[in-house]
């Protein structure tokens, strides 16, 4: 559970101040996913920046140098790569021929591991699973809708990915993670962030939500590109099959034990945060809800009680008692 946002200044009318309070409160509005790292990165003097800590975004300063046009930004839930080693955290660095780019993914795959060992990707030191998404781009020696439609049907898994090349070209790859990507035809700007309440958020927060603005469809399957004067293409993938979490780590990984707990264990550890009971997250995971489904419901305390309401109610309260008394 994390969060992409960021925006697209394609016509630069817009001040570079109240692009850089956009920027920040993007960031900070996408803490609701994720506080255990954040980072964005932009095009300076033709160039790709990466600028990214492990620490909440509220606690950094965003401020991409005057003349930027885009941003790509991403803030971070670990669940697989220790945000304390900054390599781990997004945005990521690739380079495709004589171009680079970053990415950045809200999701989590499943496969990264055995998609390193059959495609004989180079070893690295990031643990991310997002990174093995780098390596099957570049392993195709270009950046387009071709290598990106042969990433995003390898992988498996739960994702939205965000891309920005060098020449201020905005990539967005949809899977089955949510997208909220909207058009200012005035402003001349595209802002995009993994929901709508983070992108109303941080609208209202820099005075933005007066201006008019169409919303851009974006369903499981798209590619869109939005070149640096605004004009957008797009093509498409074909999704994975859809499988539960742990039938997924069946599948590729044995019996998957480490891999399993570790997002598992991670959301009931942080139930708390979000005011909800463990026994409530472990119930829901048990009954058959995936992690990313319990992960999506946390963001909302009153669909995730009530989800909890409906499978107390089909599994019978009794045997809720009994199979929380055995934790």
């Amino acid at each position: 559970m994390c969060s992409l946002f960021g925006y697209l200044d394609y016509q630069g009318l817009i001040p570079h101040k109240v692009l850089r309070k956009l920027t920040q409160a993007l960031a900070n509005a996408a803490e609701e996913r994720g506080m255990d790292a954040s980072g964005i990165s932009y095009v300076r003097d033709g160039q790709i920046v990466i600028y990214k800590r492990p620490k909440a975004a509220h606690k950094l300063h965003f401020n991409p140098p005057e003349g930027t046009r885009a941003v790509m930004g991403h803030t971070r839930m670990t669940t697989q790569g220790n945000e304390k080693f900054n390599y781990n955290n997004h945005p990521f660095l690739g380079a495709t021929g004589d171009i680079s780019w970053s990415l950045a993914h809200n999701g989590i795959l499943y496969n990264d591991r055995e998609l390193r060992k059959v495609k004989q990707l180079p070893a690295t030191s990031i643990e991310t699973d997002s990174y093995v998404a780098v390596q099957l781009i570049e392993s195709q020696h270009k950046l387009d809708f071709e290598s990106l439609r042969y990433m995003a049907e390898q992988v498996q898994g739960s994702f939205t990915f965000s891309l920005l090349d060098e020449n201020n070209s905005l990539y967005l790859v949809k899977g089955s993670n949510p997208l909220c990507l909207l058009h200012f035809d005035s402003l001349g700007l595209f802002a995009y962030a993994s929901t709508e309440s983070i992108m109303k958020n941080a609208l209202k927060r820099v005075g933005l939500h007066k201006f008019a603005y169409e919303r851009i469809e974006a369903d499981e399957g798209d590619i869109i590109r939005i070149d640096k004067n605004g004009n957008i293409t797009r093509s498409q993938f074909q999704p994975a099959p859809s499988y539960t979490h742990y039938s997924r780590c069946k599948w590729w990984y044995g019996d998957c034990e480490d891999y399993y707990s570790t997002y598992e264990e991670t959301l009931v550890e942080m139930a708390h945060c979000f005011g909800v009971d463990e026994d409530d997250v472990i119930l829901l995971l048990d009954f058959g809800y995936s992690a990313d489904e319990v992960a999506d419901l946390l963001m909302d305390t009153g669909t995730f009680q009530e989800a909890v309401r409906d499978v107390k109610y089909m599994a019978g309260e009794s045997l809720y008692e009994e199979y929380c008394g055995a934790f």
